[in-house]
Formats: C-alpha cells, structure tokens, sequence
C-alpha cells in the first residue's frame, strides 16, 4: 500500500511515523520543503522516498492513501488537492480551521467517494474506548494548559476540539440541550467549558489556557463507580472507599494514546473505500465554531 506523508512536524515525528514505519504492507513517502527536515526524518525512519513537494510527489507516484500532518492552515487546500484525486486521505485535527471550509471538505469527500478521517485519537485510546461501556449519568472532561492563552479559534480548534469531540463520543444518547461559556482579556481567550446534556446524561468539558500545569482528566460518574483517566495513562476505579489505580506501564505511547488503532482503523477504511462519517466531523466542528462565535461576540 503507497502512502504518502506530507508534513514533517513534532506530530508526525512523535506520532505517526514510529507507528506506520514499522508496518511491513506500507511504502511510505515524505514530502516536506524543508530539505535538512526530509533528510533528517527519511533517515531517522529509513525512508527512501523523499519529495519537496506535495504536487513533486503527486506527479512521481500513485497513492492509496495520503495522511496530512502540516500547519492548520493548509489543511483545506491540501485535502481538497487530494480528494480531488480520490486518494483516502487521513488529516490531523482540525479538518479546517471554520465550518463552512470543513462542511466543502466534507461534501467533497462524499461526492467523490473518498475516505476521509481526522485524527481524533482519543476515540481509539483504550482506556477511553472502555468508558464507553459504562452506564455513564454524568462526565467531565479537563484540559488544561499553563499559560497558554491564545485567540478564540487557534484554542478551540487546534486544542479544546479533543474536549468537545470526546464528549460528543462518549455521549450515551443524542444530545439536546447545549451551553458555553467563556472566559476572554483582551481579546485572549482564557477558558471555556461547554456543557451537553440529554436523556439521562450532563456532559462537561472544561479547559483554562493560564492554570498551573498542563493536565488532562476525564471522569465517567454513574451506577455507583466512579471511572477516572489521568492524561491518557492513569486509569482510576472508585466504589465505596474502594479505589483501584492501574498504570499501562508497558504499553507503547502509540497504542495507550490511540495512534496505533486510527492508523489501522483509517488504512482498512482506505482499503475497503469506506464512506466518511459525515456527521460526526461535522458535529465536532459545528461545537468548535459556535465556542469560537461565543468567544468572539
């Protein structure tokens, strides 16, 4: 299988690449124009095909899928370039940093028939996927940074939009009722929390941009447990005065943050020229512009 990979950063250094080099079926390509980077990152992960450019790679080869690891910006031109020629194409998040790009992006794919996924990595990390089987009434979500405070819709898209789609997968019903709150200085915004809410369920989702440290928590309240995850590592179990504390030591960062699983879940999707799930990109982002319009107005 040919993949192509554009976009050479922290992410795809720390992220993808250490998952997909060693998968024997893929013959990958990089493409970045920043040379010393190619060369680098080619070397690092023993990568023969190096390209300077996306449209450099794109006349050299065919591609069964491409994955998208550049700056948000480029997002919407380079998805669309892609799609364009039906190549399933796998972009981090966000798909597009404002609804009306990522809804065009997402009728696109539709009409031409193409996969197409964002890296939504805690919908596949495994100690988030088993908290779907809770009979949850309630649960919150923290995400916190130290001293981050940014613009409205860098925070919410590059950041809180794990909060936001989190929820909305963990939700146990359809949700009915929403609410936002924010917290902006000087045209920075500091906070957020958004509540869901539906039959039998609160969902909330909080992050500040100038706390102490950088922490992430999830908690899923009901049936008389409490079930904790601390940053995607920590799992822990309360019933009673009874509390249960597990730590995947041994488990690759790839699989424990979920990496692992989206790269196996997006190449099979590839492979079989599975239909994109339209409505939950687009709930997601549908959240993340309406923070971003509360933040704003």
């Amino acid at each position: 299988m040919r993949v192509l990979m554009i976009g050479l950063g922290d992410i795809a250094r720390k992220a993808y690449l250490p998952v997909l080099s060693r998968r024997s079926d893929l013959d990958i390509h990089l493409a970045t124009r920043n040379q010393s980077v190619l060369d680098e990152v080619g070397r690092s992960f023993r990568i023969a095909h190096r390209h300077t450019s996306t449209v450099a790679a794109l006349s050299a080869s065919t591609f069964d899928a491409a994955f998208v690891h550049t700056a948000t910006p480029a997002h919407a031109e380079l998805v669309e370039l892609l799609l364009g020629r039906n190549i399933p194409t796998f972009v981090d998040k966000p798909l597009a940093d404002n609804l009306g790009e990522v809804e065009a992006l997402v009728a696109l794919a539709r009409d031409r028939a193409t996969p197409l996924a964002v890296g939504f990595n805690r919908r596949f990390a495994p100690d988030y996927v088993a908290l779907r089987a809770v009979d949850a009434s309630l649960i919150v979500m923290e995400k916190h940074r130290h001293r981050q405070p940014d613009v409205a819709r860098r925070v919410v898209f590059d950041d809180f939009i794990h909060v936001a789609d989190t929820l909305l997968s963990l939700a146990p019903a359809r949700v009915r009722r929403r609410t936002i709150e924010t917290h902006v200085v000087q045209g920075m915004l500091h906070a957020i929390t958004l509540t869901l809410a539906g039959d039998g369920f609160t969902a909330i989702g909080t992050m500040h941009r100038d706390g102490g440290l950088d922490e992430e928590r999830l908690d899923v309240i009901g049936g008389g447990v409490r079930r904790t995850v601390l940053n995607l590592a920590d799992r822990i179990e309360s019933s009673g005065m009874t509390t249960v504390r597990r730590r995947g030591d041994w488990v690759s960062v790839g699989q424990q943050r979920g990496f692992e699983a989206m790269c196996d879940d997006f190449l099979l999707a590839a492979r079989e020229r599975r239909p994109v799930d339209a409505p939950a990109l687009l709930a997601t982002h549908e959240i993340c512009e309406a923070i971003v319009r509360h933040a704003e107005a």
